[in-house]
């Protein structure tokens, strides 16, 4: 199989699958418990149908959203994600340079490979760090204050991982930041040497906005051994309002699913919420992103812009999700299976593919602009509440 030959998300996830060794590839792939969650987040999409209108004269259709007061050209963006350059050696430069070329929004985790600097300083479009809230709150303030100094617009604090998720995939390998792999997760990689040619081609793995601050213990901390000892669990709403008057810009909290909490964020200044679970990476069980969409976009009102990410793979999702309030949509694994085929051509192609499936859609749907999507153009099926 060939990156021409990648048409869907399913294509692009059997080419990374063959090309990743399998511990890299069930990083990406895996999700927390059962993965019950996981496969829910696809699975909303389908209880809900959209309704077109013909014969509305839809020649031109602009796809550009604002949010958080970032122009976008696409009503998607690049979610931040970690450890990008264990994919592909390009990383997120090359997820930086594809949504760069579409005219979107993309993140820098702190647990990115890459510094947010570099990629600031390469890519003008709207750019987001996601950072987690560490025990030393001397280190929070330090990582905003090196992001507002690169001048990123948009701070994206992550609160749902205030402990690791039960990921079972990652234990079974001993996968861990960098490596140090079990016997089992050593043998996956002898089976895929051309993955590891070129990772040691390439210059050393490093996490440039934690390497100064946090010990990863040279390879003995895994991910969740990093989520749950270096994290602070005691986080509290009186936390993040010091952090979002600090910031004194667009401020987003990414892992909100219940109602209240959306407007008490709006409370607080926050710019926008993301509604996710992770990708179902932490809490299994929990309801989809989409599923909690239209109770929170109801509660919160204008107050805040409210994007959604998890499970999100098709156009016709993003305008279901479009068509219930929210204002923008994410991308997670939908771009870091074509980032690890292919690096940033494989990114650059499902970025082109879901532009052209969303504006293929709009003509379908009878409509030239985003803000034409109500939720009058959907219809829940018999048993799902509206």
């Amino acid at each position: 199989m060939r990156l021409k030959d990648c048409h869907n998300f399913k294509d692009f996830r059997r080419l990374a699958q063959k090309r990743l060794p399998s511990p890299i590839f069930d990083y990406i792939d895996g999700a927390a418990d059962d993965e019950t969650t996981y496969a829910r987040n696809a699975a909303s999409f389908n209880e809900v149908d959209l309704i077109p209108n013909v014969l509305r004269g839809v020649k031109d259709v602009d796809l550009s959203v604002t949010v958080m007061g970032q122009k976008l050209d696409l009503p998607v963006y690049c979610s931040p994600t970690a450890l990008q350059r264990l994919f592909h050696h390009e990383g997120e430069r090359a997820t930086g340079a594809a949504a760069a070329k579409f005219g979107t929004m993309f993140g820098v985790s702190s647990l990115g490979t890459v510094s947010l600097e570099e990629l600031r300083k390469k890519y003008s479009n709207p750019q987001v760090y996601q950072f987690y809230f560490h025990k030393d709150r001397g280190l929070n303030r330090a990582m905003m204050q090196r992001a507002k100094e690169a001048g990123v617009e948009v701070m994206m604090l992550t609160v749902d991982s205030i402990t690791g998720g039960n990921r079972e995939r990652d234990k079974r390998t001993g996968f861990s930041i960098p490596f140090r792999l079990n016997a089992r997760g050593l043998s996956q990689f002898v089976m895929k040497p051309a993955w590891g040619l070129n990772y040691i081609r390439h210059e050393k793995f490093a996490l440039p906005q934690l390497d100064e601050h946090v010990n990863m213990g040279n390879g003995t901390a895994s991910i969740g051994q990093y989520f749950t000892e270096m994290l602070d669990p005691a986080m509290n709403w009186d936390d993040v309002a010091e952090m979002v008057d600090l910031w004194g810009g667009p401020f987003c909290l990414k892992g909100v699913m219940a109602a209240e909490d959306a407007v008490r964020a709006a409370e607080i200044g926050c710019a926008g919420i993301v509604i996710s679970n992770h990708g179902g990476r932490q809490l299994d069980g929990s309801r989809s992103s989409f599923d909690q969409l239209d109770e929170i976009v109801q509660a919160a009102g204008d107050r805040l812009d409210v994007m959604l990410d998890s499970g999100v793979t098709r156009g016709s999702h993003v305008l279901k999700a479009l068509s219930l309030g929210a204002k923008a949509v994410g991308l997670g694994r939908y771009y870091l299976f074509p980032l690890a085929a292919a690096g940033q051509p494989g990114v650059e192609r499902a970025l082109g593919l879901m532009q052209d499936e969303l504006i293929r859609d709009m003509r379908l749907m009878g409509r030239t602009r985003i803000g034409q999507l109500t939720r009058d153009n959907l219809r829940f099926r018999q048993g799902v509440a509206s």
